[in-house]
């Protein structure tokens, strides 16, 4: 089951509850739903869903058009994020590398790149704690560096960082909401490449799209997540209920009884509860 994108759901709700959804001082374009059919069928409540962007026409339109098709089931958060990177380094005039700066907590993580510089010029900014794609997904402010070889603002990344090519980046955070923060970095080899207000204004609105395809993306690898671990507890309580049968059944024991004899066990040799259960059951059918 492909889990529904989050259009109008809590990134909307949470941010703009009050009123007309704004980000960057611009109106937030409104996402529409309609039921399309993979196969040019007839379109049914059961066919695919396709999201639809009123508000922005052109090369946004066209960017949100190719992220409402990435496929979110059965694949890694690293690979729809991969996706979404090539997407978007497609979308910005003058990038050359592209990548989503997630940080959780104290730390901060390349989700997914397009290039090796954008790569490269993350982790310099990781090893040092700072840097325009931290900072600016911190604070939530753009943050564009014209020619790293006059930027004064993080003298020590940007001497470093023209060792890998890079000369001008454009950092734009994400409408992120919860635990993790977040930005869109775009580098180049060439001094200013983001300083046209073109450049800045897609970007923005490609970091409102990357924004929603991530909350997806990190929805559906939890939702995963969550189904592998329930799994593991439902397998977990088949053993153990089929190791206290064994001793009610050998020692006569209630069911309470039972349980106890095996936590005291799992105590008493500190492994955990399903183990000793599990050499329970194992061992009545090696004597079958």
């Amino acid at each position: 089951m492909r889990p529904r994108l989050l259009a109008q759901g809590n990134l909307l709700r949470r941010r703009w509850a009050s009123g007309p959804a704004w980000i960057h001082g611009r109106p937030a374009p409104i996402l529409t739903e309609r039921a399309v059919s993979r196969s040019g069928g007839p379109r049914t409540a059961s066919t695919c869903r396709e999201f639809v962007v009123t508000g922005h026409t052109g090369r946004v339109q066209e960017l949100w058009r190719d992220l409402s098709r990435v496929v979110l089931a059965e694949r890694g958060l690293d690979d729809v994020l991969g996706e979404v990177t090539d997407i978007a380094a497609r979308s910005i005039p003058g990038a050359e590398s592209t990548s989503i700066t997630l940080v959780r907590g104290d730390r901060a993580f390349t989700a997914a790149h397009t290039g090796e510089m954008a790569l490269a010029a993350d982790e310099l900014q990781y090893e040092r704690g700072y840097g325009p794609c931290m900072d600016a997904g911190r604070a939530g402010v753009v943050l564009r560096v014209d020619d790293m070889r006059t930027e004064e603002r993080w003298p020590d990344y940007t001497a470093r960082v023209q060792g890998v090519g890079v000369r001008s980046s454009l950092s734009v955070p994400l409408p992120y909401q919860g635990s993790t923060l977040g930005a869109l970095n775009v580098y180049s080899t060439r001094p200013a490449a983001f300083a046209s207000a073109e450049s800045e204004e897609v970007a923005t609105a490609v970091a409102e799209a990357v924004a929603i395809a991530v909350l997806n993306a990190d929805a559906h690898d939890r939702v995963v997540e969550h189904a592998r671990n329930l799994r593991l507890a439902m397998e977990s309580r088949a053993v153990i209920e089929q190791a206290k049968g064994v001793l009610m059944a050998q020692q006569k024991l209630s069911p309470e009884q039972a349980f106890e004899v095996l936590r005291e066990a799992s105590q008493r040799y500190n492994r955990k509860l399903r183990d000793i259960a599990a050499g329970v059951v194992a061992s009545v059918a090696g004597q079958r």
